[in-house]
């Protein structure tokens, strides 16, 4: 249904593109219409993608639904970050056991899946996804591979929006782990916002994916500058390991 809901506007900016194609307004018509075309790709990869998932995985089972994601990346399309990357990603959580991780950028759930499997008994994922269709496939699917609202919450808002309100979902408590994976040209302006709230802890690990695209150039010239803030780790096909020195004062010991 949505699909064709969504053919009709694409039929009408057509249109318009036509009757304006010797007009000044051209070049605007043509910005629109790839805009529209970008957006509904997305839609109907989401949709597609968590069709195969939810009907051909074990529900219930975690590893069953990563192993369907891959199985469908293998002949479709996929805006998740795959087991490669995913296999990079479990080692830092395992490694790190961190209690409170955000993830910019929820898609269809893949990397929220791989987290939430790997976190402590008393850890809990805060996913940020600004597309409100993606938002519910993505947290569908966390809950057909067995993880309780308890342990997550997908917040259906902008990186900013949603980092301007952490502070009521994570009380004191500092982020350990943040996975950005939205616009690599909002990566710097979030990271930045994120230590102005102090929401970071004291040795926060910060991944990037797509860290070599141009987007995310501005961050790394950010962070490669300030030797003293941060360290720049290992970086596997684009998903960069960055750790922050400048966040919350560790908790004194009782």
């Amino acid at each position: 249904m949505s699909l064709l809901v969504f053919s009709v506007p694409l039929l009408l900016v057509v249109a318009v593109m036509k009757a304006l194609s010797h007009s000044p307004l051209s070049a605007l018509c043509c910005q629109v219409y790839s805009g529209i075309l970008k957006l509904s790709h997305r839609k109907v990869c989401v949709s597609s993608t968590h069709a195969f998932v939810f009907f051909n995985c074990t529900h219930g089972q975690a590893q069953s639904v990563l192993l369907t994601f891959d199985l469908y990346s293998t002949t479709h399309a996929s805006s998740n970050i795959g087991p490669q990357k995913g296999a990079f990603l479990d080692e830092i959580v395992a490694r790190e056991a961190p209690l409170r991780v955000l993830e910019l950028g929820t898609h269809c759930g893949y990397a929220s899946v791989r987290i939430l499997r790997l976190l402590p008994p008393s850890g809990k994922l805060l996913t940020v996804e600004l597309d409100p269709l993606t938002a519910d496939r993505g947290e569908e699917i966390i809950l057909v591979a067995g993880f309780k609202n308890q342990q997550f919450q997908v917040l259906t808002c902008s990186s900013a929006e949603a980092i301007s309100s952490l502070r009521s979902h994570t009380g004191n408590d500092g982020l350990d782990l943040v996975l950005m994976d939205h616009d690599p040209e909002l990566y710097l302006q979030d990271l930045l916002a994120l230590q102005r709230g102090n929401l970071l802890s004291s040795s926060c690990v910060v991944l990037i994916n797509r860290a070599l695209t141009p987007g995310a150039r501005d961050l790394l010239e950010h962070v490669t500058a300030r030797p003293q803030s941060f360290s720049v780790g290992r970086q596997l096909h684009g998903l960069m390991e960055i750790r922050c020195h400048t966040g919350m004062s560790p908790k004194p010991q009782n």
